[in-house]
């Protein structure tokens, strides 16, 4: 992809983005067993349609309860009963894994003087706990929910959030996400996108596609071309 130019601020979505959500269902193989993958992406699938469909209905509820709910869906539906489990794995989602590469690629950006921030579903305690297990503490110039608007992505008014608050127009700000879906809306809003499409997703057949496309973030610094 041709480098982007005149970018003063990278704005990342969190989960599968920066943080493994496949992370707290392995660390739990010890007793989910060969159930670990089903169960994380199971989970997964239904806490983004529980985002949609309560934004759709305006029956909001934060991130926490979303994730609890679609953790009791993905565990009956596979039929899995053991004491405990879910809170092991409720806790396990607040110490979510790091990609291998993220922590170089923002030191590398944060030198560079590119502001970073961090524009997710997750609630504040969440996204605090996420940040402070993978030892990020300081790196961000902003950590920010869709609580502060109370509704989910992909609503412009949660893109707006991070122009907003980081006072840089969209067309200066790097929107970074591995969800196909999340990356194109955020090109709709205005955002210079990069979709990390970490998962071999196709392309989505929606509205304003993103400028590049890379499959882990290690390949973002170069292609932030320096004034």
């Amino acid at each position: 992809m041709t480098p982007l130019h005149d970018i003063d601020a990278c704005v990342f979505d969190a989960y599968g983005t920066l943080f493994d959500f496949n992370s707290a269902a392995s660390a739990a193989r010890d007793e989910l067993g060969e159930d670990w993958q089903r169960l994380s992406e199971l989970w997964r699938l239904k806490q983004l349609q529980y985002t949609w469909l309560r934004g759709l209905a305006e029956h909001h509820a934060d991130f926490w309860q979303v994730t609890g709910d679609a953790l009791d869906f993905a565990l009956a539906t596979l039929n899995i009963e053991r004491p405990g489990l879910r809170a092991r794995l409720m806790n396990l989602y607040l110490q979510l894994s790091t990609y291998p590469e993220v922590p170089a690629m923002l030191q590398e950006l944060k030198q560079r003087g590119i502001k970073l921030a961090i524009l997710s579903n997750g609630n504040p305690p969440m996204l605090a706990a996420v940040v402070s297990n993978s030892g990020l503490e300081g790196v961000f110039d902003a950590v920010l929910s869709v609580e502060e608007v109370g509704v989910y992505k992909p609503h412009p008014l949660v893109y707006g959030l991070a122009a907003q608050r980081l006072a840089i127009t969209p067309s200066r700000i790097c929107f970074l996400s591995s969800n196909g879906w999340d990356a194109y809306s955020a090109k709709a809003f205005g955002f210079r996108v990069i979709w990390c499409n970490r998962f071999g997703q196709a392309p989505e057949r929606i509205p304003a596609t993103p400028d590049g496309e890379i499959d882990n973030l290690g390949a973002l610094p170069a292609l932030l071309e320096q004034a």
